[in-house]
């Protein structure tokens, strides 16, 4: 069994994310496990601060070093196996794009802990001391890393054998040789023939009503683009 360990001061965000159906149904099936856990529970003042000014001045805030430490500490603790591969994720926009390779790798992963931060950033020692890689979903700025986590997750759950149901459902998307990776090529379905008003009409490539899978799998290989 996977088991993600979210680090976030807004844990109720991902309440209605891990009741998802296939997440759901996977976490019933003992497949994967979800822990959002509310980063305020491991400060040490009685406001339960996790931020405080940078040093050498600039704006916004910044999220301190001790209870992410403290955190990842109890987390890593709680682990019984001491075989268990486990990861340690920043969220950064600044970090390693993550990918579909990558999603591979961490599917094989026992124990994942997630560090969403937010404000103006993180203390550069969790980056350094704490985490094992930082990772970002796209060249662009959020509020947080919450999104990215529940994307990651998603991205890596679905490549746990029985998450997304039977194994040819995961097998099939596979490219081989030079174009081995996960192959996302145009889908159709029913009507074969769509008119979106008169005179017009859409219609399915012939080469998939011909039932020769020899032509549909070039077909495919042909449209189709290769996420590594």
């Amino acid at each position: 069994m996977l088991t993600f360990d979210v680090l976030t001061i807004f844990p109720e965000l991902f309440e209605p994310f891990a009741k998802e159906s296939l997440l759901f149904k996977a976490s019933k099936k003992k497949l994967l496990k979800i822990q959002a856990h509310d980063l305020r529970q491991w400060a040490k003042d009685r406001h339960r601060t996790v931020d405080d000014k940078p040093f050498g001045g600039g704006l916004g805030m910044v999220m301190r070093v001790e209870p992410v430490y403290k955190a990842v500490s109890t987390l890593k603790s709680k682990i019984q196996n001491p075989k268990s591969k486990t990861k340690v994720i920043l969220f950064t926009p600044r970090g390693k794009k993550f990918d579909q390779k990558m999603a591979y790798k961490l599917s094989r992963m026992n124990h994942i802990i997630m560090v969403c931060g937010r404000y103006e950033g993180v203390d550069e020692r969790i980056a350094k001391k704490i985490t094992d890689v930082e990772l970002s979903v796209g060249d662009y700025v959020l509020m947080g890393g919450e999104v990215p986590a529940m994307a990651v997750i998603e991205a890596i759950s679905r490549l746990i054998p029985g998450v997304v149901g039977k194994p040819q459902f995961l097998k099939e998307r596979l490219g081989k040789g030079r174009k081995k990776g996960f192959l996302e090529y145009p889908q159709y379905t029913r009507p074969e023939i769509f008119e979106p008003k008169r005179g017009v009409k859409w219609r399915v490539p012939k080469v998939l009503l011909s039932g020769n899978h020899k032509d549909i799998e070039e077909w495919k290989a042909k449209h189709g683009r290769v996420i590594a």
